[in-house]
């Protein structure tokens, strides 16, 4: 399969359905250690990251068609990127393309991430961009969180 052409826009009020059926994937939330939201609180999380200044939001486009989402945010006290691929689109470089873009586009460092230890593409898509393992630790479940072993990774 070739490689796609992939490109990042900003995130707009018509992309949240698509947005919306990508995260209901049951397959896609295992491999994140996610629980899906539901449509309320999934569009209510939305309206927020759409108004936030502090978030930059991104969908990601491959050869014109909305594969997913790639976000910088405030995850605790730190700067953090976080994406999702739909799950057709896995095993293509998406992921890591999109976050090479985004890292060039926004240069705030240090940023911060976390992928489930069993999530090795995630793994592997971020260090191929320079995050390094700082840290790796069980979680318990949250309302949010499966209960897993989370890895998390820093670009200075």
């Amino acid at each position: 399969m070739p490689t796609p052409d992939i490109r990042l826009r900003p995130t707009v009020p018509a992309d949240i359905e698509t947005l919306f059926a990508f995260q209901k994937d049951p397959a896609s939330n295992e491999m994140a250690g996610t629980k899906p939201r539901d449509r309320p609180v999934f569009y209510a999380h939305w309206e927020k990251v759409l108004v936030d200044p502090g978030v930059v939001a991104r969908v990601i486009e491959a050869d014109g068609v909305v594969v997913g989402s790639i976000n910088i945010f405030k995850m605790g006290e730190v700067d953090a990127i976080g994406y999702w691929i739909a799950r057709e689109h896995w095993g293509r470089g998406i992921a890591g393309r999109a976050i090479a873009l985004l890292l060039a586009e926004v240069p705030l460092r240090p940023l911060h991430a976390q992928a489930a230890a069993d999530n090795v593409a995630s793994l592997r898509a971020l260090r191929r961009n320079g995050f390094v393992e700082v840290s790796r630790e069980h979680e318990a479940a949250t309302e949010r969180f499966l209960a897993r072993e989370v890895v998390k990774l820093m670009l200075k």
